[in-house]
């Protein structure tokens, strides 16, 4: 077993955590993640008001007696959703674990807290990092420029920006991005964490409510099967290559596109509906680089209880083997 900060501060066996997922992270993944000794996040805007957030939070709760945790992504727009009722349908189901993300969390994070909730905020930069760290929350997850969704505008990819976060964050902190297996997770409790916090890893288990076609398409793919969108509207996303993102990445390199030039591609309605029918080219999905070292759909369990052991393996092998 491999104890730290995280598995502490939170209850859990594993220093593995699944964050929130836009139309995955649902109670039959979450709570597999949870049984299997991760922790796992619902994600609060996949439900599409507060009322159903309390009912998936429920559903999740008849499926495991493990912690879980809720994933709020808060994002600037004209017309937002009613933060504060999910906000209050998190606090009053009594989950102990959230996941902030997104844009000035301080006001959620202190009625969290207030609560006795732990908060973990996902931050793409060490500036991010310690700013959250200010904030109050209990745990910052770094998500380096190999992840899938939006990995920030400075292009630091992992092996920089966790120990660079390390080097300056005192609260635990989970390494995000191009996590999946064992030799990940051994590296980053190298660089400086206290964990891992895998995606698209997840998406291709077994119990990942979207369709199978999607769960072999990243078998298939590897490390270069990604694109980065919304790059010339500063809002870079990392997305599974297939033929909607070379459309918008096409647009974009023609010079001045505006979101309205490419909307209409990617609709969340588009890729929402495609993770349910199976066609892999119907709409904007994400997934990251470790696409690359995804070689099967397991089980949840087996996912973790594998990368554990070899984990363990490496850490009491062929590490241990080197120091003479």
């Amino acid at each position: 077993m491999i104890k730290t900060r995280f598995t502490e501060l939170f209850g859990v066996q594993h220093p593995i955590a699944q964050g929130g997922m836009q139309w995955v992270g649902k109670a039959e993944l979450v709570a597999a993640v949870a049984n299997a000794g991760g922790l796992g996040f619902i994600t609060a805007l996949t439900q599409p008001t507060p009322e159903d957030l309390a009912k998936e939070i429920q559903r999740t709760k008849d499926m495991t007696d493990k912690p879980f945790g809720v994933n709020l992504t808060i994002l600037p727009a004209i017309k937002p959703p009613p933060y504060a009722e999910y906000r209050a349908a998190i606090i009053e189901s009594g989950v102990k674990a959230v996941e902030t993300a997104g844009y000035k969390p301080q006001e959620h994070v202190d009625d969290f807290k207030k609560h006795g909730i732990k908060v973990i905020h996902k931050c793409t930069a060490v500036r991010h990092a310690l700013s959250a760290e200010r904030m109050g929350v209990d745990a910052i997850s770094i998500d380096g420029f190999e992840c899938a969704g939006h990995p920030g505008e400075d292009d630091i990819p992992g092996l920089v920006l966790i120990p660079a976060a390390a080097d300056k964050v005192k609260i635990p902190m989970l390494a995000s991005g191009g996590f999946g297996d064992a030799r990940g997770l051994v590296a980053a409790l190298a660089l400086g964490a206290d964990g891992i916090n895998m995606g698209t890893r997840f998406c291709a288990t077994k119990e990942a409510p979207i369709h199978d076609a999607f769960k072999q398409q990243m078998v298939a793919n590897d490390e270069r099967a990604t694109d980065l969108i919304f790059r010339t509207l500063h809002n870079t996303a990392r997305v599974a290559k297939n033929a909607i993102s070379q459309k918008v990445v096409a647009i974009e390199k023609q010079g001045g596109a505006t979101f309205e030039d490419v909307k209409d591609l990617v609709a969340g309605v588009r890729g929402r509906e495609a993770l349910g029918t199976g066609d892999v080219d119907a709409g904007i999905w994400s997934a990251g680089m470790i696409q690359g070292l995804i070689h099967d759909v397991p089980t949840v369990k087996e996912l973790i209880d594998r990368i554990m052991s070899e984990a363990e393996a490496i850490i009491k092998g062929r590490l241990k083997n080197m120091v003479v």
